[in-house]
């Protein structure tokens, strides 16, 4: 008898996904000042690292390498601001976004019926109430833009 079976691995976006909010202007990397910049900072920094023991674990000295590369990035090229596409996505309805990633990463973690309703039901719950925040703010927003022609 020869049976079939199916194995399915998922890994969470979180993990893949630098979510450190941290993100580096590297446009900034075109214009040849700030690139002579950068360049002059790392080659300084990693003067530094060649004073430290070769007894030391290659982890400690990746990581060294890691933070020093990140400093220096810091201090010359800025941290990208993200542009805010959403006005109305305030703090309830991150958390709407947060538990439902949650609850959809348990179902498919463990896919018991008790779980898919449960999701069904945070999902109905997070797209009414981003619903009810998007109309809320495009009537402000028309109520906003009717006042000032009137």
């Amino acid at each position: 008898m020869v049976e079939k079976f199916r194995e399915r691995l998922t890994v969470s976006k979180e993990s893949t996904q630098n979510l450190d909010g941290e993100r580096f202007n590297l446009r900034k990397l075109n214009e040849m000042e700030f690139r002579k910049q950068n360049q002059i900072e790392i080659t300084n920094r990693f003067a530094t690292l060649e004073n430290l023991n070769d007894d030391e674990a290659i982890n400690r000295v990746w990581e060294n390498i890691n933070e020093n590369i990140k400093i220096s990035a810091k201090a010359c090229l800025c941290l990208h601001e993200l542009k805010r596409h959403k006005p109305w996505f305030d703090e309830e309805s991150l958390n709407f976004s947060d538990q439902r990633k949650q609850i959809n990463m348990h179902s498919v973690q463990n896919p018991i019926q008790n779980n898919a309703d449960n999701l069904k039901n945070v999902r109905r719950e997070a797209s009414r109430n981003f619903k009810n925040k998007r109309k809320a703010y495009l009537k402000a927003k028309i109520e906003e833009l009717g006042c000032a022609y009137l």
